[in-house]
């Protein structure tokens, strides 16, 4: 270990620079990490905020919550038989604020339930991030679907879908607005539905991932994060491999006086260890300090388990890298390795 650390030292802008690399990749996996999850709340919070239990759309959908339409008996026996459970619709729309400027929403109503807001005829309760757009508590909004007026009742924290902010409003408003009495969502927190009704089942994940701009949208930035994790591995193999052809000598010399492989072998983990606790130790702090600073516009959301979840990650892909690498230490033969560092 102190092998390692001392030449760390002699050689200190040669492991600076691979120290560099190392910090601009994991703060970049981060940084996309913290926006997958951020855009992940943006698209889905109104689905991600729910408790797990079972979703049921009608089979006929084909997996696309607009075309479902629960039939009336089947939820009112549903409804009557799960006292927890709860029927609810999401419609994209639109409505026009007190200075006529248009707002795109995401409508939502629901059976009565403790899961989503209560709203009766006439109201509107919105994302708090029409709050701090100018809209306020008493305010009139109208809607081309809609024949009357909603009236501001309150704000939500952080219910989003499809990057819309979410509007509750009442039963009899939604009908109105949508021509329909159907619901497309059934909610069940515990417990289970007969399978002959029609329904199809999810979990909340496999739900998640029937909503297009979703998945998507988690695909692309995972692949990244996948392969900006793999870069990093490779960093490590080439630079300790590099390291380990000029020392070739070096290590026959080494073998000569009785040096074992495994003591060579924890020279290179510890330096591969030092470095990638300093470079992960400066890429979460500038993480974190993005996330408290960054734009607010910007949908950011790094938690510490992902954060401790990526170093982990991190360490495992590093590790294998330079040990990969260091397989020809296991394979130097002294005499031959001492005549090549000769030459």
């Amino acid at each position: 270990m102190n092998i390692g650390w001392k030449e760390i030292k002699r050689n200190k802008l040669k492991f600076f620079i691979i120290g560099s690399i190392v910090f601009l990749v994991s703060l970049l996996t981060f940084i996309i990490s913290g926006l997958a999850s951020g855009l992940s709340q943006d698209n889905a919070a109104l689905i991600k905020d729910m408790p797990d239990g079972e979703f049921y759309m009608t089979e006929e959908a084909e997996e696309t919550y607009t075309f479902s339409k629960i039939d009336k008996e089947v939820q009112t026996e549903i409804l009557t038989e799960q006292k927890d459970a709860v029927a609810f619709s999401i419609q994209m729309g639109f409505f026009h604020d007190d200075k006529d400027k248009q707002r795109s929403v995401a409508f939502v109503t629901s059976t009565e339930s403790t899961l989503f807001e209560t709203v009766h005829n006439g109201e509107i309760i919105l994302d708090q991030s029409l709050e701090k757009e100018g809209i306020r508590i008493g305010d009139r909004l109208t809607s081309e679907q809609f024949s009357g007026e909603f009236i501001v009742k309150g704000f939500v924290n952080q219910k989003k879908f499809s990057h819309a902010p979410v509007a509750y409003i009442s039963n009899e408003n939604f009908q109105e607005m949508y021509r329909t009495e159907s619901m497309q969502f059934l909610f069940l927190p515990s417990g289970t539905i007969n399978e002959d009704l029609g329904l199809q089942v999810f979990n909340k994940d496999e739900l998640l991932q029937t909503l297009p701009s979703y998945r998507a949208e988690q695909m692309s930035l995972n692949m990244i994060i996948a392969f900006l994790i793999i870069i990093s591995g490779l960093l490590f193999a080439i630079f300790f491999y590099m390291m380990n052809v000029q020392k070739i000598g070096l290590y026959g010399i080494l073998k000569a006086i009785g040096i074992k492989t495994r003591t060579l072998f924890t020279m290179m983990w510890t330096q591969m260890i030092i470095i990638t606790i300093i470079a992960l130790a400066l890429s979460t702090i500038c993480s974190q300090l993005f996330q408290a600073f960054g734009p607010s516009e910007m949908p950011f959301y790094l938690t510490t388990e992902a954060t401790i979840q990526l170093s982990i990650i991190f360490f495992v892909v590093g590790f294998i890298g330079a040990t990969i690498s260091a397989l020809q230490i296991k394979k130097v033969e002294p005499l031959r390795a001492i005549q090549q560092g000769e030459m």
